[in-house]
């Protein structure tokens, strides 16, 4: 967190293309820290919570490391060779990304009805309000950092990566206001709302990979 915001800091025109360059896979580095890390503490305390937004949350974030890996793979391609079509890599790991969040929308879903059918609760979400402000706040520092980069670059990619890594402030705002609400009122089913909303953002996402492994557009890293 220190490192983006002495980025966001700097004067990105006293920086060469090369340290640029470096700079935005500094980013997708932290990028794949941050979701791995969001991923442990979200899924650790949704299960201790019984709260399925958060753990929902958790799931998401860690099938987005995929994502931010083929993010970095494709960094690196365009600093050699910014014309270059995406690699199979790239292409293999947008489809295990997609793959994985229809595997998760259908796994909430059904679990989701399962808890309004025994009309399950969350024994707290407090865990969930502080870990999606948390998830707010980086995931901004990364898209300024992001957009600050790709603007000094005119890189269309690196641009495209700081508008898709908005879905995860999306996600974070809906867990947020779910775990937010349940919190003060306890009232029912407001942590399957939250769920049915990263459900949506989810199977938005798998669409998105898998139409993106079957041409050469931009590719994009969400939470």
């Amino acid at each position: 967190m220190l490192t983006i915001l002495l980025f966001l800091s700097m004067d990105v025109t006293s920086l060469n293309n090369s340290k640029q360059f470096q700079t935005a896979l500094m980013l997708a580095y932290l990028s794949i820290g941050f979701a791995f890390i969001e991923a442990m503490f979200s899924t650790y305390f949704g299960v201790c919570d019984e709260s399925l937004s958060l753990f929902g949350f958790g799931i998401g974030s860690l099938i987005e490391v995929v994502s931010a890996i083929g993010v970095a793979q494709m960094i690196m391609r365009i600093r050699q060779n910014p014309d270059s079509d995406r690699s199979q890599f790239e292409k293999k790991a947008l489809r295990i990304t997609g793959t994985g969040f229809y595997i998760l929308v259908a796994g909430l879903l059904i679990t989701c009805v399962y808890n309004v059918c025994t009309h399950h609760k969350p024994t707290t979400t407090v865990s969930g309000v502080i870990i999606s402000l948390a998830s707010i706040v980086l995931m901004l520092a990364l898209v300024f950092g992001k957009l600050k980069v790709g603007k000094y670059l005119n890189s269309d990619a690196i641009l495209s990566d700081a508008e898709c890594t908005k879905v995860c402030i999306y996600t974070s705002i809906i867990l947020l206001i779910s775990s937010a609400i349940f919190t003060v009122t306890h009232l029912p089913y407001i942590d399957e709302l939250g769920t049915l909303g990263i459900a949506y953002f989810s199977f938005k996402e798998g669409k998105e990979c898998f139409d993106k492994a079957k041409n050469n557009d931009h590719c994009c890293s969400h939470c």
